[in-house]
């Protein structure tokens, strides 16, 4: 049996793309002479279609894809992944469905047992678990049909009462196929190896595993779809962060079924580093945000720091230099340097850009406000001014001129709140809102890896807003390094004030940065769609009350 993999770069509800790049992917499996190709959960439809799934015409349009899809399927079948409609009257009004499509038609439908409902997940909200699973049968082998999450919960800590691979397992499969949504995260890829060798070996059967590829919005799936041999062995693991296709030929030997690869040689993917998975995401989440939104420039202010100047380097690789325009907006207290450091790494990058000083609006504001503020001595005020002047002229600059805005925001500013609403933290798409200020640095390092780009002065300067003389973010936070290993065990591994305390982290500290996140809820609430790239997000994935007390 000849079996190709499809992985494929999905746009939620757009039916006309994703149905022809299933029937392209098709006719090319056809051409190989292929038994059965396979496809990811919820390839009609895209993944999470959220609540487009409460509109009927949405899942009659999945289903009218279906069936086209399936009159391609003449000498070859597919299995693919949609919702469908759950006949019952008990329970919810779909379910997260496999078809098997042959002959021309629908020929079987199973469906998923496990429906994660933790951090970015919410699929019991929509769909009704299934309990019936039995196998596949397919030119005379069984197969074991599960989609993402069944195969999962293969651990010591179980989440869920039950196991559906151990009851098709009874059953005498001969082959596991899983088709998955699985999205990104830096630890992802290691951690998907681990549970697909570990279900190969449990079971003592060959997997096919196929997953979802690109960015839908702030959720980013890097692909690496794999097959995995009866012994636990990673036959072939496909390309990260784009589009694959590869078939393979599965051949009953004496006592065995062995895996051959039909049309190539594969090659084991090189380990990445954790910088480098978060770049190539990163860079793949603008540029799918940009396509699938039909966007085609993008527009940030160029500050001379770190940060501006890590997601300039980044919009510039993802959507090409002449599409992306820096401004330079410097006021009374931009240094001289931030100036300088900003325009060498525009002109490092090939990028245009204008320099737009807001001295003069600023004094308009503070004229303004004079009556008002007479006596009161320059504070915070003054501050966030200069940032929502900023603000409102690069909307402009995006409303004359059709740019997308991209905000600048670092994951340990958004945790404490270090900064303006309706200032720097305003934009159409958050690049770097899920990125520790230390792995910004970091970024800054590996975009710098084979040539300079992003100048050594901003890199290696103490980081400061330059919103008032003399002015370091150290006046006001812990240093970034001892700020973040606080942020990270509080956020991503919900420790308490007690365990960070004895882990040696002062009182104090802890207590002021603690209060820090939690009276900045509102603040994030606000921010653009941030590209998640760790384990705990802001956005869908962590949710918390804006008017608590806890720690705060």
């Amino acid at each position: 049996m000849k079996i190709a993999l499809a992985q494929i770069n999905y746009h939620i509800g757009h039916f006309d793309s994703n149905v022809l790049k299933i029937k392209n992917a098709i006719q090319k499996a056809k051409q190989k002479g292929v038994d059965l190709i396979v496809f990811a959960e919820m390839a009609v439809s895209g993944y999470p279609p959220r609540d487009f799934l409460e509109f009927d015409d949405f899942i009659q349009k999945c289903y009218q894809a279906i069936k086209e899809i399936a009159q391609s399927c003449i000498g070859i079948a597919a299995i693919i992944g949609s919702p469908s409609i759950n006949p019952s009257a008990k329970g919810k009004f779909l379910y997260n469905s496999a078809y098997f499509l042959y002959d021309g038609d629908i020929q079987y439908i199973t469906h998923k047992s496990l429906l994660p409902t933790y951090d970015i997940f919410d699929e019991y909200r929509y769909f009704e678990p299934f309990r019936d699973v039995n196998v596949l049968n397919y030119m005379g082998r069984k197969i074991a049909l599960t989609i993402c999450e069944d195969i999962w919960d293969i651990g010591d800590e179980r989440l869920y009462t039950i196991s559906p691979m151990d009851v098709l397992a009874k059953q005498g499969p001969d082959l596991m196929v899983n088709i998955a949504a699985s999205p990104f995260h830096y630890r992802q890829a290691s951690s998907r190896r681990e549970v697909l060798v570990r279900n190969a070996l449990r079971y003592n059967l060959p997997l096919f595993y196929v997953n979802h590829v690109g960015a839908q919005t702030e959720l980013l799936f890097d692909g690496g779809s794999m097959v995995i041999n009866r012994d636990g062995e990673i036959f072939d693991e496909f390309n990260y962060f784009e589009e694959d296709f590869r078939v393979y030929e599965l051949k009953e030997g004496s006592n065995q079924v062995s895996l051959f690869y039909s049309d190539f040689k594969p090659e084991k993917q090189k380990p990445e580093s954790k910088i480098s998975l978060i770049h190539d995401a990163l860079v793949m989440g603008i540029r799918n945000y940009f396509q699938k939104l039909s966007f085609s420039k993008a527009i940030l202010g160029l500050s001379g720091g770190i940060d501006s100047a890590v997601t300039l380097a980044l919009a510039a690789r993802a959507l090409g230099n002449d599409n992306v325009k820096a401004v330079l907006l410097p006021s009374r207290y931009s240094s001289e340097h931030s100036i300088n450091d900003a325009v060498v790494l525009a002109e490092n990058l090939n990028i245009p850009y204008d320099i737009i000083h807001i001295e003069k609006a600023f004094k308009s504001f503070e004229e303004t406000m004079s009556q008002w503020f007479d006596g009161l001595p320059a504070d915070i005020t003054e501050e966030n001014l200069q940032a929502r002047i900023r603000a409102v002229i690069l909307m402009s600059l995006s409303n004359k001129f059709g740019y997308i805005l991209l905000n600048t925001s670092n994951k340990s500013e958004a945790a404490v709140g270090y900064g303006t609403l309706y200032g720097d933290m305003c934009g159409g798409l958050s690049v770097l809102g899920d990125v520790y200020k230390t792995e910004v640095f970091d970024l800054a390092r590996y975009i710098n890896r084979s040539q300079p780009i992003i100048p050594e002065h901003t890199i290696s300067k103490p980081p400061s807003a330059e919103l008032r003389p003399g002015q370091k973010d150290s006046d006001s936070l812990p240093d970034y390094e001892m700020l973040d290993q606080i942020l990270y065990q509080y956020i991503e591994l919900r420790k308490g004030p007690g365990d960070l305390i004895d882990q040696g982290y002062s009182e104090e500290i802890v207590s002021k940065v603690l209060k820090l996140v939690n009276t900045s809820e509102h603040k994030r609430y606000q921010m653009p769609p941030v590209l998640r790239v760790s384990t705990k997000a802001f956005g869908m994935g962590r949710r918390m009350p804006i008017v608590a007390k806890y720690l705060s």
